[in-house]
């Protein structure tokens, strides 16, 4: 079993965020895929299914950004898995808007959610890092990354998570290479 983790805040006023890109990810996920209904567990909401021939875990942390390494850990827990057994969909402020780049391990960039599941699992966990651009200067970051996704980049975002949806069996099968070229191919259509 593996457990993919979206990356965001709960509620409506957080839910076009460029930081709630990772909920994005699970929902579209959830819905090409035919996921089972959500339920409250773990801390957050989870759905349960499969990609491919993997028996995969949907959780979307209902803790906010900076403690999704409580809700992270519990379920690891809870199945026995180890931080290998885990992928994490977050935001990525150092790469181009739409660009999806994934690794195992590494630091943690700033982000705050993965700071929080770092200290809670530590740092060898695959990460699909979905590229939302950098304002340009620091002190705009914050607002950048809190606010909404503008209604002339609707299209691109719907075509990359469709993107995402689409390719997720090779990241399933442990692909992360054909997951992205295939990701990327989609895009340039």
């Amino acid at each position: 079993m593996q457990i993919w983790t979206g990356l965001g805040n709960p509620g409506p006023a957080y839910a076009m965020h460029r930081h709630n890109v990772g909920f994005m990810a699970i929902d579209v996920l959830a819905d090409m895929h035919g996921f089972g209904p959500v339920q409250k567990k773990f801390q957050g909401w989870v759905q349960e299914g499969r990609i491919g021939a993997e028996k995969i875990l949907l959780l979307k942390p209902a803790t906010f950004m900076n403690e999704s390494g409580r809700a992270v850990s519990e379920a690891l827990r809870f199945y026995k898995l180890g931080p290998d057994a885990l992928t994490v969909f977050h935001d990525e402020l150092d790469l181009a808007p739409f660009k999806i780049k994934v690794k195992r391990g590494g630091g943690t960039a700033g982000h705050n959610g993965l700071r929080s599941i770092d200290q809670h699992i530590g740092p060898d966990f695959r990460r699909v890092r979905i590229g939302i651009g950098h304002p340009g200067h620091k002190d705009r970051v914050h607002g950048w990354v809190l606010g909404n996704y503008a209604k002339a980049e609707q299209d691109d975002l719907a075509e990359m998570l469709g993107a995402i949806g689409a390719e997720a069996h090779w990241l399933a099968a442990g692909d992360d290479a054909r997951f992205m070229s295939d990701v990327a191919l989609r895009q340039q259509g």
